[in-house]
């Protein structure tokens, strides 16, 4: 017999971070800046997640706070798989937040610079394509 909580799965790119089973409610923040909350009975949903705190409650642990990088969130019945780039466990709300602006949102500017760069790589290879072809 099934219990009456949900199993959540937080998936990074090469390892399992957590995965409870009997969890009672999960409250994920999105990329247009709100956020929203996912009980057992649910119907089944998909959602893309921003940098921010992730929520979830059971009976054992009370509510636990983890934060995580952007990804993406979908349930299928029970079953809520949560998969993003990285993800910081704790309890302390304060210092998870403090990590949220410094590890995810500073990486976010620094793939910015990167991919900023690799564009100019491309053009300027592609000019020199172009030029190589015409001769």
């Amino acid at each position: 017999m099934q219990s009456g909580g949900m199993t959540l799965k937080i998936l990074l790119p090469f390892k399992i971070f957590t995965e409870k089973a009997d969890v009672l409610r999960i409250v994920a923040g999105t990329r247009d800046g709100s956020s929203f909350g996912l009980l057992p009975h649910r119907l089944d949903c998909t959602a893309a997640l921003a940098p921010g705190i992730l929520t979830y409650e059971t009976e054992v642990d009370g509510e636990v706070y983890v934060a995580v990088d952007e990804g993406v969130l979908v349930k299928i019945g029970t079953d809520v798989l949560v998969s993003v780039r990285n993800a910081i466990g704790g309890v302390n709300l304060a210092q998870l937040r403090e990590a949220v602006d410094r590890e995810f949102l500073t990486l976010d500017e620094q793939e910015k610079s990167v991919r900023s760069v690799l564009a100019k790589l491309e053009s300027g290879f592609i000019h020199r394509l172009a030029t190589f072809h015409h001769e």
